[in-house]
């Protein structure tokens, strides 16, 4: 099964929670984030994945993060693409697993929660938040409303650090 190109990320954001949240009973589950290595690439099958996610980590331009709950990093709830851009950092991919998307999803926020961590990189590594990624034409106006991002040409979008820190802070609060 041959992977799909990415023109333009096309991700939902569902909702902006501070973790995520159960979709059936609103129990809220704190999440951590790390670095997926190659010696995890085990964990990820390409039949739940709409993106070629072997390739991602790979590359060694990128870096892909997983969601998981905390205490439970066997199941992971969606992944993260991002490169150091040396002034800002690029989102490339972003997914959630299979079992959080569409009408059917276990969880809300994986998302908000991926977005949030790529700006918190973007402070930690000195670059204020500001954060880039290209969109799908039709979601343009939703990363406006949902993210606060800006319309800057063609697909390109960008978070600034206003806009970041509000979500880092909407995830991340220490």
């Amino acid at each position: 099964m041959k992977k799909r190109s990415v023109r333009g990320l096309d991700f939902e954001v569902d909702k902006l929670t501070n973790s995520i949240e159960n979709t059936i009973t609103g129990e809220v589950f704190d999440t951590e984030i790390s670095r997926l290595g190659i010696s995890e690439i085990k964990q990820i099958k390409a039949k739940d994945w709409q993106f070629d996610w072997r390739n991602e980590i790979k590359d060694i331009t990128k870096e892909v993060y997983k969601l998981t709950i905390v205490n439970n990093s066997n199941i992971i709830q969606g992944l993260l693409s991002i490169e150091d851009k040396q002034d800002h950092i690029f989102m490339h991919l972003i997914e959630s697993a299979n079992f959080n998307k569409n009408r059917e999803k276990v969880y809300l926020g994986v998302p908000g929660n991926l977005v949030a961590f790529a700006c918190k990189i973007s402070v930690d590594r000195g670059y204020l938040g500001f954060l880039a990624f290209d969109a799908k034409t039709a979601l343009i106006k939703h990363y406006e409303q949902t993210l606060g991002a800006t319309h800057f040409r063609a697909l390109r979008m960008y978070i600034e650090p206003v806009a970041a820190r509000k979500l880092i802070l909407q995830y991340f609060k220490s």
